[in-house]
This record gives C-alpha cells, structure tokens and sequence, in this order.
C-alpha cells in the first residue's frame, strides 16, 4: 500500500471493512466504533499498529461524533449572484476550513441547507415538482462541497437522501415552509397568477411557501454508519440529508402506473435542521451543531440590551419561547436542536448554535450557544461588553 496514490490506501480492505460495517449496522442498529476497521482503512501495517496502541486507543476514546447541519446561505456572499463560481468561493474560503477543524478530532457527519438554491431551480424550471428540484440541489451543492473539501485534502461522500414522510401530514394543508427569494407585492401577486405559487409575508416582503412535513426515518442512514466506520481526518466525509432530504412515501395500493409498495416523492420540502435532528438521533451522535451566519441564540435581538446565551436547558428554552422572535429561521433551528437533545439516547447528548467561523471553538464550548437537557441555573450568559452589535451579525439570508 506504500506506493498507492490514492487518499485511501488499501480500497479493498477498505471495501471490507465498509461491508462489514454495514452489515453490522443492519444487525445492531447501534454506534459503530471499531477500532479493528478504523486501523484496516489507515492502509498500512504500520499505521493499524499505531492505531492499537493505548495512546491511539485512547485518542480515538475521546473523539466525538458530531453532525453538523450548514445552511444553504453558507455559499451565499452578501451582495453577490446565486452562481456556481460565487458559491464555490464561498465553500473554499468559509465551510472547507471549518469542516476541516471538526474532521480531525471528531466523527463527522455533514448535512446542508438548500433555500436559495432550489428556489432558483424553481425560478428556472417552474414545471418540476419540489422532490426533483430537492434531488437536483443535493447534487448540485454536493459537488461545490466536494470540490471544496478536495481543496483541502478531504474526500466527501454526497449521499442523494430520500427522507420518509406521512402523507397524511398536516403541513400539507398548511404549507410554512419559505423557498427562495423574496419578492414586492407585486411581482408576488403576479408569480402568484402566472405559475399558481402560494406566497405568504415574510417580514416587509414575499416568499414562496411550501409543504413542510415532519421526517420520519432516513432512508440512507446505514450508508452513512459504514463511511462513518472507516472515516479518518481526510475522509470520507458523508454529506447527507441535504435540504432536509427528498420527501418520499411508500404506496400502500396501486395507483395509476404507481405499484402498492413502490416509492413515490411528494411536493414538499423538510426542514433541514428537523431532518438533522432524527439524523443525529439515528446515528447516537454526541452532539449536533447548527451552524448560522448569526452567532448563538440572542435576548432582545438587535437592540442596546441584547445578550446572547452561553449555555442554556432545554426547560428554560421551551419556558421562554427563546428564538421565536428571531428574524428569519432561528424558531425551527431551536426546536430542532431541543428536539435532539431531548430525544437522544446519549445522557451527555448536546446541541449547539453557532457562527460558521466559529465551529471549532463552538465544539469546546468557547463559542455559540450550548444546549443541553439540563444546565445550572438553566441559562448563562455571554459577556460581550464592547462587542459589536448583535444587528450586524444578522443573517444574510432566512
């Protein structure tokens, strides 16, 4: 294996190792924490030696595992056009060197938001349904990711995620969901006409709104438990359940050309941070980070007195109705992260929201706001005395 060129020496061992990984993954439907699989996808003799070693052993004991959902505007750069060159740009100079960070002393899972982008797809092919349009955003902000990731030295693994909804949904009466761009009165009124959109009031403007229904189960989560099982600091790095995944059902009857036990996709879109959530849970994370352009959870947001929380419970959260007003999508990002850590098997399990220059610093709890089921004195604060203010840190985009 000495002489290979690729990033993951030995394939075939690793190969294995990935199938057994899976396998297990089917029998268990536990963690995977092989140390064995983890030394035979290092490749080397040398390297699986080291690897069994107390120290290394050690080492390995204290890694977290971490899922880390990135919004769709952490590819957007204020001011600058919806573009392939922009959004790559933006991934090299601002995601690639964060995921990097957590990469080398954690397991890591990413999933990503995709707002602007399937709303620019909507813009151009206005007769796709939403479960198309979803597929084609996971690909195509798969890539930019992966380029910038090989940039620096990391191998992602894009998985096209089908996420199980109910059809019966409520959401589907009442779509909430925000896509896209924002627009006047007007031209709302007249998309409104020509194409048939539901548009509701965003703040002063209008967006388009979608279904949103609850994620049920994750179609594609043992794919990620086997990468997850040979993962090392340049990867694979699974990338899944991007923009809240592809919402599917599963047909009870025939229907048309439909057969009963047949996948059919639904027009809707489902909250990435929800999804991440039922993701961290299926995959027993220790924590799951939701990264924002914005900082941590704030207390009079945008005003003189503003502060913003240091470490928080989930009691004080659900009490306070702390992020529901928020400007733009902060109320469903506090909801999803109280979600995992109140539903995580894990008694230590812990969420966290944060800037997405600061993950690092977020995953030793220097930065960001910490949630966790419970937390002395249920809420502490920052002390930014002379700090800018919170109005400048607002996000670009909802």
């Amino acid at each position: 294996c000495s002489g290979s060129s690729s990033p993951f020496p030995g394939r075939a061992m690793l190969t294995a190792a990935a199938s057994a990984a899976a396998a297990a993954a089917g029998r268990r439907g536990g963690r995977l924490r092989s140390f064995g699989l983890r030394a035979v996808a290092r490749g080397c003799s040398g390297d699986a030696a080291e690897e069994s070693s107390p120290q290394s052993s050690g080492d390995l004991q204290t890694k977290q595992r971490i899922v880390v959902a990135v919004g769709g505007n952490a590819l957007i750069r204020r001011g600058e056009r919806l573009t392939i060159e922009n959004q790559l740009r933006a991934a090299r100079a601002d995601a690639a060197p964060a995921l990097l960070k957590l990469l080398k002393d954690n397991e890591l899972v990413v999933t990503h938001g995709n707002g602007p982008q399937v709303g620019e797809l909507a813009l151009e092919r206005s007769a796709a349904t939403f479960d198309v349009l979803g597929a084609e955003s996971q690909g195509q902000i798969g890539y930019i990711f992966s380029q910038a990731m090989a940039g620096v030295g990391v191998v992602a693994a894009p998985i096209i995620t089908q996420v199980m909804v109910d059809p019966a949904d409520p959401a589907f009466k009442e779509p909430t969901k925000f896509v896209g761009p924002v627009y006047g009165a007007k031209e709302a009124q007249a998309l409104s006409d020509s194409l048939g959109w539901n548009l509701k009031a965003d703040g002063e403007y209008f967006r388009r709104v979608v279904a949103s229904p609850t994620p049920l189960k994750i179609l594609q989560v043992d794919a990620v438990r086997a990468l997850l099982a040979v993962q090392t600091p340049k990867g694979p790095l699974p990338m899944i359940c991007g923009g809240g995944g592809v919402p599917v059902t599963r047909m009870g009857n025939d229907f048309a050309n439909i057969q009963a036990g047949a996948f059919e996709g639904l027009e809707a879109v489902i909250d990435k941070d929800r999804c991440g959530a039922l993701l961290a849970v299926e995959l027993e994370a220790d924590g799951y980070i939701i990264l924002t352009d914005g900082g941590g959870i704030w207390e009079n947001f945008g005003k003189p007195n503003a502060r913003e929380m240091k470490a928080v419970s989930t009691k004080y959260l659900r009490d306070t109705k702390a992020g529901a007003k928020f400007p733009g999508s902060m109320k469903p990002k506090v909801e999803a992260a109280i979600d995992f850590v109140e539903n995580s098997p894990k008694p230590g399990a812990w969420a966290a929201l944060g800037d997405l220059k600061d993950a690092s610093q977020i995953v030793l709890h220097k930065e960001g706001t910490i949630i966790k089921k419970e937390h002395t004195g249920d809420v502490e604060w920052y002390d930014r005395s002379g700090a800018p203010s919170p109005k400048d840190r607002a996000p670009r985009y909802p």
